[in-house]
């Protein structure tokens, strides 16, 4: 079983995510997606981040119908902060019959040198990497694999959590069943 890894804060899921999330699903070799909610990204700040528990339940709600996308909570139980390479280590050792790989967007790819451990990232695991607005930056490796046919989405969760607090109606820009969740609970208002 191929599955790719999709980390992410989810804060909170938009309907970029999922359009990238299932176009991988549906046309890349993977056999499934999983959306790994990071509790916290060393690289980013936590002082806006909703908490790990609803992030996890309006990716559930939303895909719960979907037999490709999955939602994992596995970082939850992790030492904090989140390294992808502790989290991919834990993962082969529970699931020694898959075959995992990550998934990130080309913006990443920019800074894959900071994170922890890199280099063995490069060499043990395949990179699906999607495109981003603005990244031109390309990193060469076997491992790596460019998917220039996943749309394209300017859409980011900053801009949806300051539009949903100035009252903006962005229903559109989050998938249904997650908006449902997200306003019914009054998140980011």
């Amino acid at each position: 079983m191929k599955i790719g890894l999709f980390f992410g804060s989810f804060n909170p899921f938009h309907i970029g995510h999922k359009v990238v999330g299932s176009y991988i699903a549906e046309f890349s070799d993977l056999n499934q997606v999983w959306f790994v909610v990071s509790p916290q990204n060393p690289l980013k700040n936590k002082k806006t981040l909703l908490d790990q528990y609803h992030r996890i339940q309006i990716i559930r709600r939303d895909i719960e119908d979907q037999n490709n996308l999955f939602v994992s909570d596995v970082e939850l139980s992790l030492p904090v902060p989140s390294y992808t390479i502790n989290t991919l280590v834990h993962l082969k050792e529970k699931y020694p019959n898959y075959n995992f790989s990550l998934i990130m967007g080309a913006d990443n790819i920019e800074t894959l040198n900071k994170w922890k451990n890199y280099r063995q990232i490069l060499e043990d695991y395949k990179i699906y990497v999607y495109p981003r607005y603005g990244s031109k930056f390309k990193l060469e490796h076997n491992n790596i694999t460019y998917l220039d046919g996943v749309p394209m989405m300017g859409i980011s969760a900053m801009f949806i959590r300051k539009s949903i607090k100035e009252g903006k109606d962005i229903s559109s820009l989050i998938p249904c069943k997650a908006w449902k969740y997200i306003d019914e609970m009054n998140f980011y208002k």
